[in-house]
């Protein structure tokens, strides 16, 4: 196991957390084990037994953190800024390093802290299985991701008004790189803590930027605030190009690392459609398909701005200028990723105006054809093949008249990977996805049955495609 002592967030000290302990459940059925997940850290090896009494009842392990923390944040949710939040329902449980990275065991589920309020601190057995799916697909279409680490099912049944009641209850652990997010140094600036704001930035500098060490005061907080900008930057193109909807892209869900992690109301977009929203309490909107990259920028300055109260001449402003051509940048290359094609102009500014060209006229066809999001990517993988247009399972779109210009835009480039190109995967006629309706019908059976063999064969199909994006 590797391990780091004593673990680094004893480093901030008390004021940036409270001692909690995990609720005692009734029971814990183990549900989800992510293997590869526990080899990084070293955790693959432990038996069953060891398993639980971590995951399930949290006994501390050896050389690690003593008590689970949770720990204090403010956030802006849904713009409205909220000083009454922090870890609601789950608690920092262990760190690891591992060849010079830090990672965050936390949890999602495991009981009452005090920034509970009026919630009982427990999650959903459904809302674990969805994490799992979500996170799983997400790291197979190639997203930052946190990782689903482990999921007990606790023997509670839970009152929801947004699910039949009662229901089922489950506790989960999440892989992170970070637990970090912009809504500890939001409150730090609204208690007007400049001191631990200095205190923050450089641990987050030492444990996640270290080639920031060398730099001092506000040089060093604006390096800070471009990397994180740049991180989330790519994050935000990869969930783009996923047709990823988050859904709640409140602060306190933005971490300083730019890795994707807690997945409630998430949707995966059926078709192109730039306002679709995840969350059905999102009745404006704010948090669609469309408005991720401004809705991550103004969380940035939102950063930007609780840095300020500590560096008060930082040009928030100026520092996040950057960020629509870091998301420009991110997106172009990931879109010719995800079809595996290359310009083969060497020209660089040619090769832009050609690629700007194709990709115009991919999301002109996504918009007035319709087709499938991600069904598409699948068919035009590695460029145009006529054979794989004739058997996908929405081989009629292709007869619209905007497929045209894209199809010739298409047939200049280049494949990118001749081994991906060939993987098996390509052979079939339907993509890997995870709309909400087969999300719903993988559910089905676990609740009506307890039976998991679908979810477990959808677990296999994701895993099949790890490494083509």
């Amino acid at each position: 196991m590797s391990a780091h002592l004593p673990p680094p967030i004893y480093e901030l000290g008390p004021e940036f957390y409270d001692e909690v302990q995990a609720a005692a459940f009734p029971k814990a059925q183990l549900r989800y084990r992510n293997q590869a997940a526990a080899q990084i850290v070293g955790l693959d090896r432990i038996s069953d037994a060891e398993w639980k009494s971590y995951f399930a009842d949290f006994k501390p392990m050896a050389g690690n953190m003593v008590t689970s923390l949770a720990l204090r944040y403010h956030g802006h949710q849904f713009r409205s800024y909220n000083p009454q939040i922090g870890d609601g329902r789950g608690f920092l449980y262990a760190q690891f390093l591992v060849k010079g990275k830090l990672y965050d065991l936390g949890t999602k589920g495991s009981g009452r802290t005090p920034y509970s309020r009026t919630g009982d601190g427990r999650l959903t057995l459904k809302g674990a299985f969805r994490e799992i799916l979500a996170t799983e697909l997400l790291e197979s279409y190639g997203v930052n991701t946190s990782k689903t680490f482990s999921v007990f099912e606790t023997g509670e049944s839970l009152e929801r008004h947004d699910e039949p009641s009662p229901t089922r209850a489950g506790v989960l652990v999440r892989l992170n790189h970070s637990h970090i997010r912009f809504g500890t140094f939001q409150r730090l600036a609204t208690l007007k803590e400049s001191g631990n704001i200095v205190k923050l930035l450089d641990y987050c500098v030492r444990h996640f930027y270290p080639e920031l060490s060398p730099l001092e005061g506000e040089e060093k907080a604006a390096a800070f605030l471009q990397s994180v900008a740049r991180a989330c930057a790519q994050t935000t193109a990869q969930w783009m190009m996923a047709g990823f909807v988050h859904g709640v892209l409140n602060t306190d869900n933005m971490n300083i690392t730019g890795e994707s992690f807690d997945y409630g109301p998430y949707r995966f977009m059926p078709k192109y459609d730039p306002a679709f929203t995840a969350a059905y309490f999102d009745q404006s909107g704010l948090y669609c398909y469309g408005r991720q990259p401004t809705s991550v920028l103004w969380n940035l300055h939102q950063l930007g701005f609780a840095l300020k109260f500590a560096y008060e001449n930082l040009p928030v402003e100026e520092l996040l200028e950057e960020f629509a051509d870091s998301f420009n940048f991110a997106s172009r290359t990931l879109f010719m990723q995800r079809l595996n094609i290359r310009n083969p102009l060497e020209d660089e500014k040619a090769a832009l105006e050609v690629d700007q060209e194709m990709m115009m006229n991919f999301f002109k066809f996504l918009d007035e054809a319709q087709p499938l999001f991600e069904q598409t990517f699948f068919d035009l993988h590695s460029g145009i093949n006529d054979d794989r247009l004739l058997r996908s399972v929405q081989a009629t779109v292709y007869q619209h008249p905007s497929f045209e210009p894209l199809k010739k835009n298409l047939q200049y480039y280049e494949v990118l990977s001749e081994s991906k190109s060939s993987h098996p995967y390509f052979d079939g006629t339907k993509c890997c996805s995870l709309l909400i309706d087969e999300l719903e019908s993988l559910w089905t059976p676990i609740a009506d049955k307890d039976d998991w063999t679908l979810f477990e064969n959808k677990l296999q199909q994701i895993r099949s495609i790890r490494g083509l994006y």
